[in-house]
């Protein structure tokens, strides 16, 4: 299969768009349902502007979808796939944790 350098580069910032802890921890919220920015905030233990924040970058990447309801807007996963992958990703990593965790290459990357 071959790919070129601009899909590459595409397929890289998907996933480097859920790499961030904040963001991923969004989109576990959202599996179980619709939530506004307090609801996401208080579910994910951080402040309502960092939230809006990662909602900014997963809203314009098309991770979630936004509904207006009245005065408040609530924010939900925008393609089912997106679940399909995340549990993909946590199934592929068990039994793998201490590998992936102790991994030189990804410390060194930060």
């Amino acid at each position: 299969m071959q790919f070129t350098d601009e899909q590459i580069e595409v397929y890289t910032k998907f996933f480097h768009g859920l790499s961030n802890p904040t963001r991923y921890r969004i989109i576990l919220s959202l599996i179980d349902g619709p939530k506004n920015v307090g609801e996401l905030a208080e579910a994910v233990g951080c402040s309502q502007s960092l939230i809006s924040m990662q909602l900014k970058c997963l809203k314009w990447c098309n991770y979630v979808k936004s509904i207006k309801d009245g005065k408040n807007i609530y924010y939900s996963i925008s393609d089912e796939r997106i679940i399909g992958l995340i549990k993909l990703g946590q199934s592929i990593t068990e039994g793998n944790t201490d590998k992936i965790c102790t991994c030189e290459i990804f410390k060194n990357e930060k």
